[in-house]
């Protein structure tokens, strides 16, 4: 695969390339759960008949099965449409072979806004800016191309090899669609995803800690180029998990995410 000028390319209406920047660090073949994340939002927020005076409120992700890096077809479904809101299910599933299973679903929350209707009421830490923190690589990744490599990071707590809590900036190097427009709301959904890394509690050689699933809940619109994870991690000693996290824009609080961990040692 040639360089890439986005995580996935567009081929027509629903059909795209997943290119080598939407990569995992665990195998080769598969993508990173957050630029599928991002691409399921994107759908979501894209459909025909969407109502622009509705936003995505809520939405949760089920990662079925790893999603492989190659040609893909996402398609969405309005589950409930109200006055006030909405639930809208989009599926990314392979193109080959015909009539494959979904890899992934997202079901969305939109709810009707109207500005300045109601009086704003917003707590939560300030963090410090990303441009008060220098650039923390990765953990080693045994490919040089991937969602690694096509985000940048700096932490103002915690390392990704260092465990226990931590705080993240993220901004994406590359668009998530080749040649389209990058919305404030993919910056968040293709970082949220990344909650369990951040705040990594055991070594990630000797214990895998994957989620299958991942809940975003946003109660402000994100602005600007960069998204915050602020994240923690519990594990129970029978191998169920939880990385809960705070989410933040450059203005402050804008939500949160969780993501449900299966954890194990290693064979």
């Amino acid at each position: 695969m040639g360089a890439a000028e986005g995580f996935f390319e567009r081929r027509d209406a629903g059909r795209f390339t997943a290119t080598e920047y939407t990569r995992g660090p665990w195998d080769a073949g598969s993508q990173h759960a957050g630029p599928p994340a991002a691409l399921l939002g994107r759908a979501v927020e894209e459909r025909p008949g969407a109502r622009a005076d509705m936003r995505i409120a809520r939405i949760t992700y089920e990662i079925l099965r790893p999603v492989p890096i190659g040609e893909l077809e996402v398609t969405t479904t309005v589950l409930r449409s109200g006055r006030s809101t909405e639930v809208v299910e989009a599926a990314i599933a392979p193109i080959a072979p015909v009539g494959a299973a979904p890899v992934m679903l997202a079901r969305a929350l939109r709810i009707r806004v109207a500005e300045e209707s109601v009086p704003a009421v917003v707590s939560g830490p300030q963090l410090p800016t990303p441009g008060e923190v220098e650039v923390t690589p990765f953990f080693p990744v045994p490919w040089e191309t991937g969602y690694h490599s096509a985000m940048e990071t700096r932490f103002t707590e915690g390392a990704f090899v260092e465990p226990g809590p931590g705080t993240c900036w993220m901004r994406m190097k590359v668009p998530l669609i080749a040649g389209e427009e990058t919305r404030p709301l993919d910056r968040v959904l293709i970082a949220a995803d990344s909650g369990n890394g951040i705040s990594a509690v055991m070594d990630i050689g000797a214990y895998v800690f994957i989620n299958s699933d991942l809940t975003v809940h946003l109660h402000r619109h994100p602005v600007g180029e960069w998204a915050c994870v602020q994240a923690r991690t519990s594990v129970d000693a029978a191998g169920i998990g939880l990385a809960d996290a705070q989410l933040h824009d450059e203005k402050g609080p804008i939500g949160r995410s969780a993501q449900s961990l299966f954890v194990a040692p290693r064979s």
